[in-house]
């Protein structure tokens, strides 16, 4: 295992703030183990134990390869895979990641080496370490869905993410997390081609998020994930082209926390399923906020690419809250908001 302190990390270039498309080099020390040991930290996802209740989200993890070089995979309760298709895909054009004030920007366009390889060379992989592995998939039709589910479940996965914020090519290219009644059919098919339990993550871009989770709750998802992220665009004043090639891009970082904790706490609201809650996560109150609006897990995700060691980080800052707070365990602190 390499030595915490000695490892630097390699920055990925980037178009921001900085001007010279290049990230700075950041520098963290490594997380220090909790004193609160009695601490229960498990959690239950849709029937799944959690060792503690820090996930880290699709997409900034990739398949766990890089960051094994920085701890140990077993250390996080969860790993939400990079997004699978069916087939393998190349992503967008470059520039696809974007600095922002308080986040990043990215069309990176789900680029991964398809269902069958992640099951052939990265499952095996990821299988070395005492961790639940969770499939995130995108398909462009529902049946797409069907297949991966099958393919994903026979390999052995631990749950499914099922990713509803793609565009329906049988629909005009209308993205299924927009409509209920589209939510609700990939769903079922995912359900029905599903041996292991489904987790529909859902978008914000919508007027109201309830109505999608109580669609996809009544077409039988075993719990839901949110927030994915939130559309938006950054503009070259002096070219006055978009940064980004696709023009616009999912916004995540710390700018999307309140969206994500105010939209957590309407769907457990609404709806009787457990929560994985996410986005803008950086920091161990973040995650409470997202516990006490009624996540029963959380998922770190931007917060990765400035600080490798951000879900450790998360994991014994939640062990040391609960602990000031008289816990005895910290799945106590999901759904404890008291609204005025």
């Amino acid at each position: 295992m390499l030595d915490r302190e000695k490892v630097n990390i390699q920055p990925e270039i980037v178009v921001g703030q900085g001007g010279n498309g290049q990230k700075p080099e950041q520098t963290s020390p490594a997380p220090q183990p909790p004193e609160a040991s009695y601490l229960d930290m498990s959690v239950n996802l849709a029937g799944v134990t959690l060792k503690n209740p820090v996930v880290v989200a699709s997409g900034t993890f990739g398949f766990g390869r890089e960051y094994s070089q920085f701890f140990d995979l077993s250390e996080l309760g969860g790993i939400c895979c990079k997004g699978l298709t069916l087939y393998p895909r190349e992503g967008n054009p470059a520039p696809r990641i974007a600095e922002t004030s308080l986040g990043i920007l990215n069309s990176v366009g789900l680029q991964n080496p398809g269902v069958d390889v992640f099951i052939q060379q990265e499952l095996p992989f990821l299988r070395r370490y005492d961790v639940k592995v969770i499939a995130n998939i995108s398909g462009n039709t529902p049946e797409e869905y069907g297949v991966m589910c099958e393919k994903l479940s026979r390999a052995g996965v631990d749950l499914i993410e099922v990713n509803i914020s793609c565009p329906n090519v049988k629909a005009g290219g209308l993205a299924y997390g927009t409509r209920p009644e589209l939510a609700a059919e990939v769903t079922k098919i995912a359900k029905a081609h599903s041996t292991v339990p489904v987790m529909v993550k859902l978008s914000p871009n919508v007027t109201d998020i309830t109505e999608i989770a109580k669609a996809v709750a009544d077409a039988g998802a075993d719990a839901l994930s949110l927030i994915n992220t939130l559309r938006g665009m950054r503009i070259d004043v002096n070219t006055r082209r978009p940064i980004l090639h696709m023009n616009t891009g999912g916004l995540s970082g710390p700018a999307v926390l309140p969206v994500a904790v105010r939209m957590v706490w309407e769907t457990a609201s609404a709806v009787r399923l457990p929560i994985l809650g996410m986005g803008g996560v950086s920091r161990a109150e973040d995650a409470a906020q997202l516990m006490l609006a009624g996540a029963s897990a959380v998922a770190v995700g931007t917060a990765l690419f400035a600080d490798p060691y951000a879900p450790l980080k998360v994991r014994d800052g939640l062990a040391e809250l609960a602990a000031k707070q008289g816990l005895s365990a910290v799945r106590e602190l999901t759904g404890g908001v008291q609204p005025w």
